[in-house]
C-alpha cells in the first residue's frame, strides 16, 4: 500500500530571491534521503511561500525495499588461517555483512574458490525511517544564513513549526528544538492556525486560510489578474520574469490592483520611472498600445481585495516621494554640461594603482581609434567613434546615476541626444556597458561594439599591468565577464582579432604617451592571451563543442578568436564525416614524427627522394603552400585531409628514421612543412578519433 508523507517547515520571512533555491534544496535532499534508505516513491511535490517550505511524497511505500545479496570476500586462502579456522579478514568480512561466520562459504570463481555471505535484510516501515528526516533539514546550506534567541542553531530563517504527517499519523520530528506536529499557520494578517487533517488536505486547508502554497499558483493567478487589468483598460503590462518571481515570492495570497501618479512625471526619462517602480517598489510598469510609458503602475497585494484602495493610496504616497527626488535630480542635471561632467572625471578614481576615469577615458579613445581602423569603420563612423570616447562616461557625474547606477550608459544615451548629440554617439555611449552578464544583449551598432570592445580590453591590460590578476574563483574587477563580453562581441561581428598582435600595438600606442594616459603597461601578452583563451574555450563549450576540438584549437598557434570560433565550428562539423578519422589518424603520425625534427628551416631537397610516394606528398605540399593566403579555413582543411592517401602511402613505401643523416633529415623537413601547414588550423594532434 502506497502512501503520502508531508513536511512543512515554517519560518520567518525568507528573502524572495532564495524562496525558490531553498524549495528546490529541501526537495532535493529529500529525494536523496529517500533513495539512500530504499524507500521507493512516486511523485513529489514542492510547495513554498514567504514563510514556509514544505514537500509532499505521493506513493511512498510503505516500508523500505529488502536486501537480498550475495557478497563475495576474500580468497580461502585468506580466509582460513594455518589451522583451518576463519581469519580475522574473513571475521571482520562477516561482520561487515551482518552475519555470523557460521553463515559463509566457498565457490570457485575463475578456478580461484573465495569466501561468500549471503545477506537478507528485511526492510523497515517506512513510518520508523522518517524522524530521520530532521537530518535532511538541519543539513541544509543558504548564502546567508542566521542565528535566532540563545541557540547556536543557524537557518535560512527562525523556524518556529513543523508538520510532519504520513497520511493522517504525525510522524515526530525535532529540528532546532521545534517539534513537529499536524498544526500550520495561516496568512500573517487574514488567517488562523490551521490543523492538517492529513497529507492530501494540505492545499485545500491552507486556501481557506487565506495562504496558497503552491507558487505555480499563485503565479498563474497574479497573471491572470494583471490580465484582467490589462484587458479592462486597454493597456500594455510588460511581466518582467525576473520581477514577477519576485513578486510571487513576497506574497502568500495575491491580489493585484492598480495606482497612479502625475502625469508631469512623466517628462522624466520613461527608464528612469520604470527603475523606480520596478527596481524599488516591486512594480509593473504600464504602456499605452504604442507602447509610451503610463501614469499608473500595477502592484501585488499579499491578501484580498479588502481596503484596496487604502491600499493603493499608500502605495501612491511611497511612489510619488521616489519621483519627486527623480524629478529633483534630473532638473538639477539638465544644468550640467557634458564638458563639465567629463572635466569631474579627472578627479574621479578608477583604482588607485591605474588613475582617474579621466585618463581611462583618454586610453580607450586611442585604442578605439585603432581598433576601428582594424576592423574597417568609415571616417565618419570613426568621426562619430572618437566623440563618443571622448565623452562615453561622462554620466557617471550626474545626479540620476548616482540615485540610479543601474542607469548608467542609459542615462548617458538619453542626456547626449538632449545635447544635441548625433544618435549614433549617444548609441554607442549606452552600448559600451554591453554585453553586463553571460547572456545579456550586446551592442547593435559597429561604433558601440568598438567602444564596448575598447573598454574592456584596457580593463584588462591596465589590472594586468599592476598585478591585479583574478585568482581561483577572485575576481573582484569582473575581468573574466568583460573577457567574456569582448568574446561574444567578436564571435557576433566576426572581425579579426589576433590577440598578441592587438596587445603589441597597443602597449605601444599608450606607452609612448604615458603621461597623457597615466600609466605604462608592462607586457603580460602570454598571461592576457592565456586569460582570453580561457574566455574561449569557455564560450565554446556554451556551443556545444567537443572537449578534444576546443583543446585542439586553443593549444595550436592561432591566435584569432575569431579565427578559433570558425576552426572550432568546422572541426565540428568535419568530425561527423566518414572521411575523419582516416585523416586526423594519417596526419597525427605527420605530427610526430615532425615533433622529432631539430631544424627549423624545413628546407627539402628533391633530389633525395627514392621513391615515388615521396615526390607525389612534396608536389601536393607545395601546391597547398602557394595557395595558403587565397584558401579559407575549410578548404585549407579539404586540401590537407585530400592527402590522407598520399600519406599512407608515403609511410608505407619511406622509412623516415633512416640510418642515413642527410635522407632522415630530409624526410623530416618534408613531414615538417606539412606539420606547419595544420598548426594555424588547430593541433590536430590532440583530437580523439573513435
Amino acid at each position: 500500500m502506497s502512501r503520502q508523507y508531508l513536511l512543512e517547515l515554517g519560518l520567518e520571512e525568507i528573502p524572495a530571491h532564495l524562496v525558490t533555491p531553498s524549495m528546490n534544496q529541501l526537495a532535493e535532499r529529500v529525494d536523496n534521503f529517500l533513495s539512500e534508505n530504499r524507500l521507493s516513491y512516486e511523485s513529489m511535490d514542492s510547495f513554498s511561500t514567504p514563510r514556509r517550505l514544505a514537500i509532499r511524497v505521493n506513493g511512498l511505500a510503505e516500508k523500505q525495499d529488502d536486501i537480498s545479496e550475495k557478497s563475495k570476500g576474500p580468497a580461502k586462502k585468506i580466509a582460513l588461517d594455518n589451522d583451518g579456522n576463519w581469519s580475522k579478514a574473513a571475521m571482520g568480512f562477516a561482520k561487515g555483512q551482518g552475519v555470523s561466520p557460521d553463515a559463509l562459504f566457498f565457490e570457485e570463481l575463475k578456478g580461484v574458490e573465495y569466501v561468500y555471505a549471503n545477506r537478507h535484510e528485511v526492510g523497515k516501515l517506512a513510518e520508523d525511517i522518517l524522524p530521520n528526516i530532521a537530518e535532511v533539514v538541519s543539513a541544509m546550506t543558504f548564502p546567508v544564513s542566521m542565528h535566532w534567541a540563545n541557540y547556536n542553531f543557524k537557518f535560512i530563517r527562525p523556524v518556529h513549526w513543523i508538520v510532519s504527517l504520513l497520511d493522517d499519523k504525525d510522524i515526530p520530528v525535532t529540528v532546532f528544538d521545534v517539534a513537529s506536529g499536524n498544526q500550520s499557520r495561516g496568512h500573517r494578517f487574514l488567517g488562523q492556525d490551521t490543523v492538517i487533517k492529513n497529507a492530501a488536505s494540505y492545499e485545500q486547508a491552507l486556501k481557506e486560510q487565506f495562504v496558497l502554497v503552491d507558487p505555480s499558483q499563485r503565479k498563474s493567478l497574479i497573471i491572470q489578474q494583471i490580465g484582467t487589468i490589462e484587458k479592462e483598460n486597454g493597456w500594455v503590462i510588460p511581466l518582467d520574469g525576473e520581477l514577477l518571481e519576485e513578486v510571487n515570492n513576497i506574497v502568500e495570497y495575491p491580489t493585484a490592483f492598480v495606482g497612479n501618479f502625475d502625469e508631469k512625471y512623466l517628462v522624466i526619462p520613461s527608464e528612469v520611472l520604470i527603475t523606480s517602480m520596478k527596481e524599488h517598489q516591486r512594480y509593473f510598469e504600464v504602456l499605452d498600445k504604442e507602447n509610451n510609458l503610463q501614469n499608473h503602475f500595477v502592484s501585488v497585494r499579499n491578501g484580498n481585495a479588502d481596503y484596496i484602495d487604502n491600499v493603493a493610496r499608500g502605495n501612491e504616497k511611497v511612489l510619488r516621494a521616489r519621483l519627486e527626488d527623480a524629478e529633483f535630480f534630473y532638473n538639477e542635471d539638465l544644468k550640467l554640461s557634458i564638458e563639465t561632467c567629463v572635466e569631474k572625471l579627472k578627479n574621479v578614481t578608477f583604482h588607485v594603482k591605474i588613475g582617474s576615469i579621466y585618463e581611462k577615458m583618454q586610453r580607450v579613445a586611442a585604442i578605439s581609434r585603432y581598433i576601428g581602423e582594424q576592423v574597417g569603420l568609415k571616417q565618419e563612423e570613426l568621426d562619430d567613434l572618437a566623440r563618443a570616447s571622448a565623452i562615453y562616461k561622462f554620466d557617471l557625474m550626474t545626479n540620476m546615476v548616482n540615485e540610479f547606477p543601474e542607469l548608467q550608459g542609459i542615462i548617458g544615451e538619453k542626456y547626449a541626444l538632449i545635447h544635441g548629440e548625433k544618435p549614433t554617439v549617444a548609441q554607442a555611449i549606452r552600448e559600451h556597458y554591453l554585453p553586463n552578464s553571460s547572456d545579456s544583449e550586446l551592442p547593435v551598432s559597429d561604433i558601440g561594439s568598438v567602444l564596448a570592445i575598447s573598454d574592456k580590453l584596457d580593463s584588462l591590460l591596465t589590472f594586468f599591468a599592476v598585478g591585479l590578476v583574478p585568482k581561483g574563483s577572485n575576481d573582484p574587477y569582473a575581468l573574466r565577464r568583460q573577457a567574456y563580453g569582448i568574446i561574444r562581441i567578436l564571435d557576433n561581428k566576426r572581425w579579426a582579432f589576433p590577440i598578441e598582435a592587438v596587445e603589441a600595438d597597443i602597449y605601444q600606442l599608450i606607452n609612448d604617451n604615458t603621461e597623457l594616459y597615466g600609466i605604462k603597461l608592462t607586457n603580460n601578452s602570454e598571461d592576457i592571451s592565456k586569460f582570453i583563451k580561457s574566455r574561449v574555450k569557455q564560450w565554446l563549450l556554451s556551443k556545444k563543442i567537443r572537449h578534444d576540438i576546443i583543446d585542439s584549437i586553443i593549444n595550436s598557434d592561432q591566435d584569432d578568436v575569431t579565427v578559433m570560433f570558425d576552426a572550432a565550428n568546422m572541426l565540428k562539423e568535419k568530425a561527423e564525416q566518414p572521411q575523419f578519422k582516416a585523416a586526423i589518424e594519417a596526419l597525427t603520425r605527420v605530427l610526430n614524427l615532425a615533433s622529432k625534427n631539430p631544424e627549423t628551416d624545413f628546407i627539402v631537397n628533391e633530389s633525395l627522394f627514392d621513391n615515388d610516394a615521396e615526390q607525389k606528398l612534396h608536389d601536393a605540399i607545395e601546391k597547398i603552400r602557394e595557395d595558403q593566403e587565397i584558401l579559407t579555413l575549410k578548404q585549407r582543411f579539404d586540401r590537407l585531409q585530400e592527402l590522407t592517401p598520399l600519406i599512407e602511402a608515403y609511410f608505407e613505401d619511406t622509412m623516415v628514421m633512416t640510418d642515413d643523416e642527410a635522407v632522415k633529415k630530409n624526410r623530416l623537413n618534408q613531414l615538417s612543412q606539412l606539420a606547419k601547414l595544420t598548426t594555424s588550423i588547430a593541433k590536430l594532434e590532440e583530437l580523439v578519433t573513435k
